[in-house]
């Protein structure tokens, strides 16, 4: 194994080098370029400093060198800050003095588009020929706090006084990394590790998190995220964090589909990055916040403990305004509020305290003394919530130390309680803070945090899948030789991973049309026509040969006016299926977050109305009946109201089926549709009426 693929030798090489290399060092103070030197001093880094610079022979007292070649070795880490195209002599230099980590601070590389790309490819290349590894380009650098190792240009780390604390973080914003240490450092929060990830031409922020999981130090790790580049060890990072009750807490960029290539198939055009982004963060045990101040408040709910059975919390207040605020987060966000018990009630009734069975316990201003504390206790005893908000009100700015008594003398650490005052009460919110409780300042930021902790669930586990599952499928897929399936090929992969297709026989010409028993399905066969039904080459309920016949000529005759350069393989026909639901069925290999399979409503449905659900792939037949129960207008397949009941396990199987092209060698499948598939009565299984395949 080369040495800088172990993770403990690359942790120390990053984290804990014994000599920094600062390529691009200045003696000119107003220049952005000297403070990575400024603030290893303050920090009081033990290890050697060696500022490289041809026109210096001292800097701030370390004595300089010409070039990376000339200067003493053994050199762990180098710094680099030249203009990018100076970054390759640097970068070669680095790989003849063994150095084993590079961060460019350096730009111009492939945030600039694809001849900075190309630039950025090159530099890599070289840097892995010689062993080394690469943070950046285009990035602010790191800090190791606990170790007082600052290898940054961020000017927020030079005017911050650090504290070694539990906290790390990785940033693909090297600015955003710089504000959350400011606001964490509003609140006294501390940290282990920050890291800027920048262009992640290398090291990625999945790898980051990996390293991060390993440190002693770090109890939690915060990420903000634009996109995921390196989805599969960020998976591996938050899974081994969940195992080692470390919270992976983050947010990221892109909410909205605005410049999302659009994919061929109605998957792609349904399902939009960020649903699959929240799919992944959910299946890997990751919790995600939707505010920035979310992201610095949610670490003292969560840590230290388990995801949560649901997503019901309990509030309580004395200022019904400030109150509503949060339900009404929290309720927007879709989980529960709930009120107290009947049981609860009684209780606190035979104590003179009497509540309403309202979500929101308000009790009265002026209440008797202990009231609060009293109705606490119970919220926090009882099993009926998983988290309880305590509301402040003015008492908290005007007597901060009460709220010792109202709450701090309840917190058992049994369940999570969220503190929200109301008004502007700095010092009740430091009480909390430094008491390991979680406050917030601002009702968006606590239902956003209630909201992801209510949400967050153990990492999925991985689906284990026998070849003999997907063996055939993968025989005919490969056999076909063309980037894109057309319906009868993809049909065919469909059934040899066990969903039944259509029946349908394909005809050159209309003469050989005949013998088609009762009413049929006729459509045009050509790889290279997408949405057949809107081009007029989809033909229903045709009965009868001569009627058959007839189709056929007419869309071969569509197909040769209207598309000349298309293949034209045949027409299909098939017997007309029926049955109680239609649904489609989507695979794809998303760029992000890999394979996912989608559930939705087929048909006209599909066009008409976004309803659907998606999961990692491949998926067990048990996640695909939560696939399905999530789809509200299945209901009408399962009981309600004593309508009659379809297939729902021949669709979880079908779901599985589709699932498995996952398991395909490589990137063999981009994406993959059943268009509808009808669900049958009970019994009577589920059939692909109409399918694609597109190869990656």
């Amino acid at each position: 194994m080369n040495a800088m693929n172990d993770r403990a030798t690359l942790a120390d090489a990053i984290f804990r080098p014994r000599a920094i290399a600062l390529i691009g060092a200045t003696a000119d103070q107003t220049k952005n370029n000297a403070r990575a030197q400024r603030v290893l001093k303050k920090a009081g880094y033990a290890g050697r400093i060696l500022p490289i610079n041809p026109r210096a022979a001292e800097i701030m007292g370390d004595v300089a060198y010409p070039s990376i070649r000339e200067a003493p070795g053994p050199i762990d880490h180098a710094f680099i800050m030249v203009p990018a195209a100076a970054v390759p002599d640097a970068i070669a230099g680095c790989v003849e003095k063994g150095v084993k980590v590079a961060t460019l601070y350096s730009a111009g590389f492939a945030e600039l588009g694809a001849e900075g790309r190309a630039a950025q490819d090159r530099i890599v290349a070289m840097a892995r020929e010689g062993g080394m590894r690469l943070i950046g380009p285009n990035c602010l650098g790191l800090v190791n706090v606990t170790d007082g190792v600052p290898i940054t240009n961020n000017a927020a780390v030079e005017a911050e006084a650090l504290k070694p604390g539990w906290l790390s973080v990785v940033s693909q914003s090297g600015s955003m990394m710089g504000a959350l240490l400011s606001r964490a450092m509003a609140r006294d929060f501390t940290f282990a590790k920050l890291v800027s990830v920048g262009n992640e031409s290398d090291i990625g922020a999945g790898e980051m998190a990996e390293l991060m999981v390993e440190d002693e130090a770090t109890r939690c790790v915060l990420m903000f995220l634009e996109t995921l580049r390196d989805a599969p060890k960020l998976a591996a990072a938050a899974r081994r964090a969940h195992a080692l009750g470390k919270p992976v807490i983050v947010y990221k960029l892109g909410r909205s589909d605005v410049g999302r290539q659009i994919a061929v198939s109605h998957t792609g055009a349904m399902v939009g990055a960020d649903e699959l982004a929240a799919t992944f963060f959910r299946e890997n045990g990751i919790l995600r916040v939707e505010t920035l101040e979310g992201l610095v408040e949610l670490p003292r709910l969560v840590l230290g403990r388990t995801p949560p059975k649901g997503n019901r919390v309990a509030v309580l207040t004395g200022t019904g305004g400030g109150a509503a605020m949060v339900v009404d987060g929290v309720g927007l966000r879709g989980d529960a509020v709930v009120g107290p018990t009947t049981e609860m009630r009684e209780r606190l009734a035979a104590q003179d305290i009497h509540i309403s069975a309202s979500p929101l316990i308000d009790l009265p201003m002026g209440g008797g003394k202990g009231q609060y504390t009293t109705v606490l206790k119970e919220l926090v005893a009882s099993d009926h919530c998983d988290a309880v908000v305590a509301v402040l009100g003015s008492t908290a700015r005007l007597r901060p130390t009460q709220v010792n008594e109202n709450v701090l003398d309840v917190y058992d650490g049994s369940k999570p309680i969220a503190v929200f005052a109301a008004p502007q009460a700095d010092e009740a919110i430091r009480i909390c803070d430094e008491a390991g409780i979680a406050a917030f300042r601002t009702p968006e930021t606590c239902a956003d945090a209630l909201h992801s902790f209510l949400n967050w669930r153990a990492p999925k586990p991985v689906e284990a899948v026998p070849p003999a599952a997907w063996r055939g499928a993968a025989e005919r897929l490969y056999a076909v030789g063309a980037p894109r399936l057309d319906e009868a090929q993809a049909c065919a992969v469909f059934e040899a991973l066990g969903i039944e297709g259509p029946g349908s026989r394909i005809v050159a010409a209309p003469e050989e049309a005949t013998g088609f028993a009762g009413p049929v399905a006729v459509k045009l066969l050509s790889p290279d026509i997408l949405h057949k039904t809107d081009a007029g080459l989809v033909r229903l309920n045709v009965e009868g040969d001569a009627a058959i016949q007839a189709t056929v000529a007419d869309l071969l005759a569509i197909a040769r006016d209207k598309f000349p350069q298309a293949r034209v393989k045949g027409v299909l026909v098939a017997p007309m299926h029926r049955g109680l639901a239609e649904v489609i069925l989507g695979y794809r290999r998303d760029p992000e977050v890999g394979p996912v399979v989608m559930l939705g409503m087929g048909g006209v449905l599909a066009e008409l109305k976004r309803s659907y659900c998606v999961r990692l792939a491949p998926v067990s037949e048990a996640t695909a009946l939560e696939m399905i129960a999530e789809l509200p207008e299945l209901k009408l397949i399962q009981g309600f109201r004593n309508l009659p009941r379809g297939d729902v396990a021949a669709l979880a199987r079908a779901i599985r089926s589709i699932s498995l092209l996952a398991c395909l060698d490589g990137e063999a499948v981009q994406e993959a549709e059943i268009n509808p598939l009808i669900i049958r009565a009970e019994g009577q299984g589920a059939v692909a009426v109409d399918g694609l395949i597109a190869l990656g």
